[in-house]
């Protein structure tokens, strides 16, 4: 996506949650997190690209033992929709045999992306897999998945910000916006 067209969505959009709610789900979860899990050492996998800002504010709020490690596991690519298969690309390295996973992640939408790496991980001989996703798509469906630990919810629309990505631009914004313009969604994905 040219420079332009990242501006020109970002000014059509509406902000959904400001960079204070972002940071205190940030400190809610940290805290769910903390609780559950302090005396678990806990291998916790970040699902890249998305988790990389959820990651990077939660860690340092987590001050008890963990192993830390990532995981490539996408159905987007540089889509807005989800493919049916799913493209996984790398790690975890960590053995997980017996051990407890926190899988974190950027966004809960349908569910299926989460609920196949869960599954995956479970095989590599994970005693117990838990979730914590910083946003929560409210689409009204049934999902296959439930987090255990959500940020925020998000409305059905498309949203970016704070690790989510609008055709690979804005996931370095601290705050959460939606897309309001379609006709210029669509031209940045040539559609």
């Amino acid at each position: 996506m040219h420079r332009e067209e990242a501006l020109a969505l970002l000014a059509d959009a509406e902000l959904i949650h400001a960079e204070a709610a972002v940071q205190d789900a940030v400190r809610r979860v940290a805290a769910a997190v903390k609780a559950e899990l302090a005396d678990e050492n806990p291998v916790l996998l970040c699902v890249m690209s998305g988790a990389t800002p959820f990651v990077g504010h939660l860690l340092p709020l987590l001050d008890f033992p963990l192993d830390f490690d990532y995981l490539h596991a996408s159905r987007y690519g540089g889509n807005t929709h989800g493919h049916s298969r799913l493209a996984w690309r790398s790690g975890p390295w960590i053995d997980l045999e017996g051990r407890v996973a926190l899988v974190v992640d950027d966004i809960l939408d349908e569910g299926l992306t989460l609920t196949a790496i869960c599954d995956r991980l479970r095989q590599m001989g994970a005693k117990r897999v838990l979730t914590a996703v910083f946003a929560e798509k409210e689409t009204g469906r049934e999902k296959p998945i439930r987090a255990d630990f959500v940020g925020l919810s998000v409305p059905d629309r498309f949203v970016f910000g704070f690790g989510m990505d609008i055709c690979g631009a804005w996931r370095n914004l601290p705050a959460i916006y939606a897309a309001r313009a379609p006709e210029k969604l669509k031209r940045a994905l040539g559609v």
